[in-house]
């Protein structure tokens, strides 16, 4: 795997994660999100929540571009980074409090990462 598939893997990640987040900020702006068929559907049209399925959709066309390029093997475990940034973005951006669990969880998905990294350049 080369520097240029390991960058569209992260944007990739990116893009998911931001679509969580507009998603997150999405929800919050809905006070009766699922009181009715009709509240679903108008989430739906909600702006957070259609931009963060847009970018789901070019996440998606991007990652079958990946998938001609790297083994999945190799890209589906670097796209566990988005645990990473989903933490700390979410600490930044909805102040959710990062304890030593989520740091523990975090280090663990590293080290597994980079594990499965060292094994491709073997």
């Amino acid at each position: 795997m080369n520097v240029t598939h390991l960058l569209l893997v992260l944007a990739n990640t990116l893009i998911l994660v931001a679509g969580q987040f507009l998603w997150k900020v999405g929800m919050e702006k809905q006070s009766d999100a699922f009181s009715s068929v009709l509240s679903v559907v108008k989430m739906f049209f909600s702006p957070y929540i259609l931009t963060g399925l847009s970018m789901y959709g070019l996440a998606t066309i991007l990652w079958l571009f990946i998938l001609t390029k790297v083994p999945l093997s190799v890209a589906y475990p670097l796209q566990s980074s988005a645990y990473v940034i989903a933490v700390v973005g979410a600490f930044f951006i909805f102040g959710e409090t990062i304890t030593v669990w989520k740091i523990a969880g975090v280090c663990f998905i590293m080290l597994g990462v980079s594990i499965i990294g060292l094994s491709e350049m073997r």
